[in-house]
């Protein structure tokens, strides 16, 4: 069954099973830097990763904060574009334990660690499981 991209609980779902994939951000020189980063999806819908504070990734979100996402499970593809924001405070504590239950051995909640989390805007899902291969877009607003 395909993932229809308006779908959020869907996309959301994908991401959980999925548990990881590609983080694209913007470096300083305007060249694109990519990782492999632990994914999860908050309650809210956010988009959740930790990373090192001293780290490329964090760096590049404090000074440019949207990014793109990529997931990959068996024949689907989830692209995800958005706004990435550090959590601070009790937003982060709060974010962080719904991390660790999906990643128990991480530290995003250690000093020189950062927790980060997207609000997607935009999502586009092929699958290519399906013939003909299927593909559908959305543009997601925080009302919807």
């Amino acid at each position: 069954m395909s993932i229809d991209a308006g779908d959020r609980a869907a996309v959301a779902h994908f991401i959980r099973v999925c548990g990881s994939g590609v983080v694209a951000t913007v470096g300083a020189d305007g060249e694109p830097q990519a990782a492999y980063v632990g994914l999860t999806v908050a309650p809210d819908g956010a988009v959740l990763f930790d990373a090192p504070t001293d780290s490329r990734k964090v760096g590049n979100i404090e000074q440019r904060p949207r990014v793109a996402i990529a997931v990959t499970g068996a024949d689907t593809t989830l692209q995800i574009e958005g706004r990435a924001r550090i959590t601070w405070d009790d937003e982060r504590t709060r974010l962080g334990e719904e991390y660790a239950r999906h990643f128990p051995d991480s530290r995003a909640l250690d000093d020189g660690f950062t927790l980060l989390a997207v609000e997607i805007d935009w999502v586009r899902v092929y699958d290519a499981g399906v013939r003909p291969a299927r593909v559908s877009e959305s543009r997601w607003d925080a009302a919807s």
